[in-house]
């Protein structure tokens, strides 16, 4: 066993200018030719750098080392040249220990066939065997039980020793030094320690037995509690906006997720242009300096004070208005303006006026603040009228809505009354009115909200209007929707889709077209306009009983914001199952993916109707 030495130590602040640390998955270079200064050169002298060495490490070196580094330095001469060749076998044993090997059989040599041949240093490298771990000595002090605590609710040491990540018989490296140390910490700061420290960290490198020897002390500090809460920065919305969303409650552990979490949820909220949620260390000065002049054994393990829960925000502006123009395969131009109110009788509102070529709408809605037990509750009104395939609806609408759940799983409960006028070509106007009750659930199971390539998502809605209370005709309604993504390489992934829906009722007549189903468009059935597939009344498509759509699509990403697409869909709406017969569509696409979600392009064609079209989407999540 060597004595402990720079050669052979490498602990936390101990490691020398000398060695070269991977940290953080880059390498930050510490090794320089002390001394060491380039005059300015009467010309540039060129020269080329063979690296003989495994791969990993030749790509370590290759970054850095010096005589790589200085290749087309101004200052570079030829005494400068070799000086730096003399010192590289140094450099590289110190580099390549970082990742392991500590007994290289380095070499290097400047080599010059003729006079005016560029010349070349050749450097070959035997890494021999690699150090690996051996004893692991992991001492944690502090992390005293709580008494009266419930045996499953006290911190769990076994666990954390269990997780160190640089296990015996690994090769140690010192970037997985690093890593391993981090990690142990973070594991302890992020939950009720956030005050611990490293307070030793040493690792023995033993050369001629290839081994190191580790060993780590972890203090715990005291353990931390959350308090009350407290709101900064509120003037013009109501405390409970931020108080509602708070799942934190007094007593409960010191928590990084949790802080974070509920950050996030006010953020949401659209109140607010910046959110800062904290535990107040301020507000325990006093005792933090009482106890910096105890000893760490007085110290460890103790609790203090519980920290108040801080939440800082600055409020949005009240109101906003913006206005936008834009286009849509399904329903033409569009032309938007949109009116926002944070606060109206204490609730938030959301006006819209949209106007399309096949579609105008007007909405109003209002947001209750979320309540303590998570329900988010509003109520609006809207007024649509739309012109599709030759069918004319004019639907006003009056719904309360109750939503609550997280973005894994969501469910709402929607309570609606509407009238509705239809006129249908050839046939006369009729008017209908509604009082339907929906419940919808979301589940989501995604690798990546925004941009998936695996995992999983499906909507589905029961309800109907079975009460003879403002209502023509009583029905019962069910629909569910379904994305399932699959990768199948490293650039190439698979996504399925698929819909299903049916209603049932004594006369179709009766119910509002709002509830009935119709298929095509872009995020339906590709190469058929929108909603152009259904039940032909007249000159005119209406919505059917029952709907079955399916897509296939398989995707290639040539660059990683990029991609080009395949895809066949088939599907139909009707009054019949035997109506159901699929109408398919195929065609090719291009993706993008953009800050707001995946855009797709297509052209399909429509077999049935023996033509091409373009769609326009943002992605297929819902």
């Amino acid at each position: 066993m060597l004595p402990a030495s720079p050669a052979n130590i490498l602990a936390g602040s101990r490691i020398l200018a000398q060695v070269v640390a991977k940290v953080s998955g880059g390498l930050v270079a510490a090794v320089a030719l002390a001394g060491l200064t380039l005059p300015v050169a009467a010309e540039e002298l060129k020269y080329d750098v063979r690296i003989d060495a495994p791969g990993p490490l030749r790509e370590l070196l290759e970054q850095n080392l010096d005589l790589v580094r200085f290749r087309g330095n101004a200052r570079m001469d030829r005494e400068q040249l070799q000086r730096l060749v003399r010192v590289a076998p140094e450099q590289v044993k110190t580099l390549v220990s970082t990742d392991g090997y500590y007994s290289p059989v380095v070499s290097a040599r400047l080599e010059r066939k003729g006079e005016n041949d560029t010349p070349t240093v050749q450097i070959s490298v035997q890494p021999g065997e690699p150090v690996r771990v051996g004893e692991i000595d992991l001492v944690l002090q502090g992390f005293a039980p709580v008494p009266g605590l419930a045996a499953d609710k006290q911190f769990d040491t076994q666990a954390l020793k269990a997780g160190w990540t640089l296990k015996k018989g690994m090769v140690f490296r010192q970037v997985d030094w690093e890593q391993a140390k981090r990690g142990l910490l973070r594991q302890v700061v992020q939950t009720r320690y956030p005050r611990a420290q490293l307070t030793e960290s040493l690792a023995t490198v033993d050369p001629e037995n290839h081994l190191a020897a580790l060993r780590v002390v972890l203090d715990s500090g005291p353990e931390l509690r959350f308090g009350e809460l407290r709101i900064e920065g509120l003037k013009r919305y109501p405390p409970a906006i931020v108080s509602n969303l708070n799942q934190i409650h007094p007593g409960d552990y010191y928590s990084e997720a949790a802080l974070q979490s509920y950050q996030s949820r006010l953020q949401d909220t659209g109140y607010f242009s910046s959110v800062e949620v904290s535990a107040d260390t301020s507000a325990i000065l006093n005792e933090q300096l009482d106890a910096a002049g105890a000893t760490p054994a007085q110290n460890a393990g103790s609790a203090m004070a519980p920290l108040p829960l801080l939440v800082r925000v600055t409020e949005n502006k009240r109101k906003n208005v913006s206005a936008g123009l834009g286009f849509s395969t399904n329903t033409g131009n569009r032309a938007s303006l949109t009116y926002d109110d944070l606060s109206v009788f204490g609730l938030r509102m959301k006006s819209a006026l949209t106007l399309e070529t096949k579609k105008q709408t007007a909405r109003s809605d209002f947001y209750f603040p979320t309540t303590a037990d998570d329900y988010n509750d509003s109520v609006g009104a809207s007024f649509e009228r739309s012109d599709i395939s030759g069918e004319v609806t004019s639907v006003a609408s009056v719904a309360g809505k109750r939503a609550w759940g997280t973005p894994l799983l969501e469910r709402s409960l929607t309570l609606e009354l509407l009238t509705e006028t239809k006129t249908v070509d050839g046939l006369p106007s009729t008017t209908s009115k509604s009082l339907p009750l929906t419940y919808g659930v979301t589940w989501r199971k995604l690798d990546n909200l925004l941009f998936p390539t695996k995992g999983y998502a499906l909507n589905a809605q029961l309800g109907g209007a079975l009460l003879p209370i403002l209502t023509d005709e009583a029905f019962v309604r069910g629909y569910a929707r379904a994305v399932w993504y699959r990768p199948l390489g490293v650039s190439t992934n698979l996504i399925l889709r698929g819909e299903l829906g049916a209603l049932a009722s004594r006369d179709k007549n009766g119910v509002p077209a709002v509830y009935l189903f119709r298929a095509g468009g872009d995020q339906s059935v590709r190469g058929y306009a929108y909603q152009e597939l259904g039940v032909h009344e007249g000159d005119a498509i209406t919505g059917g009983r029952y709907l079955a759509t399916a897509s296939a699509e398989f995707q290639y990403w040539f660059k990683p914001s990029y991609g080009a697409a395949v895809f066949y869909d088939a599907g139909n709406a009707g009054d019949t199952f035997s109506a159901l017969h699929p109408k398919s569509g195929y065609g090719v696409g291009g993706r993008w993916k953009s800050p707001v979600g995946p855009i797709n392009v297509d052209v399909a064609y429509g077999h049935a109707v023996k033509k091409y079209r373009l769609h326009f989407s943002l992605g297929f999540t819902f």
